[in-house]
């Protein structure tokens, strides 16, 4: 029997700490670390609050995705409805279901964690939970409306799995999250346990630990 492939928590020794730069949601620290050597390194990183984004599955099998302007890039990309993790110990369950409410007035009644990843571990410390919503629908109640200029200008479709996984292999979708949400989703849907073996929306998430 081989081996288990299974990241694990480690921490090297800090000896010091600064933020040269803070800003409304994320700071940029910058740590003089002790490798194994006993040598003293300088790490940049982007510290980041974490992120949710939802695979919302229709029974067509069709993902909802939104097109978004993203100047750091200078890309409109093709993405999942995602959104920051604002309040230090957020449920991320909730803040999902309220992205995806946000921006495409849904709700779903069937949720389950589909994958955890970090986004850039060798640059940021960001944190991303992928949620599958399935038993979709319109939300009810008033719509909410966006005031940030890019959001304004999102652009929604339902795609299915399949069209979304042929543009992914072509080169033609570049978003992270869409990337390894798509293709989690494709090869939930194709294994022999299906998306109900999915982990609860409510699993533990050691990375950003919440309180239910």
């Amino acid at each position: 029997m081989g081996n288990v492939i299974k990241d694990t928590s480690e921490t090297w020794e800090t000896l010091a700490t600064r933020r040269p730069f803070e800003g409304a949601k994320t700071a940029v620290a910058s740590d003089q670390v002790r490798m194994p050597d006993g040598s003293v390194v300088r790490r940049d990183y982007q510290v980041h609050p974490g992120s949710v984004c939802v695979v919302a599955l229709d029974e067509e099998g069709r993902v909802l995705v939104i097109r978004q302007y993203r100047h750091p890039v200078r890309h409109r990309l093709w993405e999942l409805p995602a959104g920051l993790l604002d309040v230090p110990g957020e449920n991320p369950l909730h803040a999902a279901q309220r992205e995806l409410y946000e921006e495409a007035y849904v709700k779903a009644e069937d949720w389950r964690v589909l994958a955890d990843f970090f986004s850039s571990p060798g640059g940021s410390d960001e944190a991303v939970r992928i949620f599958v919503a399935r038993g979709v629908s319109e939300a009810e109640g008033e719509r909410y409306e966006e005031t940030s200029s890019e959001e304004a200008d999102l652009e929604l479709a339902w795609v299915p799995v399949e069209e979304l996984v042929r543009g992914i292999l072509a080169g033609e979708l570049s978003n992270a999250a869409l990337v390894a949400g798509v293709l989690g989703v494709s090869a939930a849907l194709a294994s022999e346990t299906g998306l109900d073996a999915l982990r609860p929306a409510l699993a533990p998430w050691p990375a950003r630990p919440y309180e239910a």
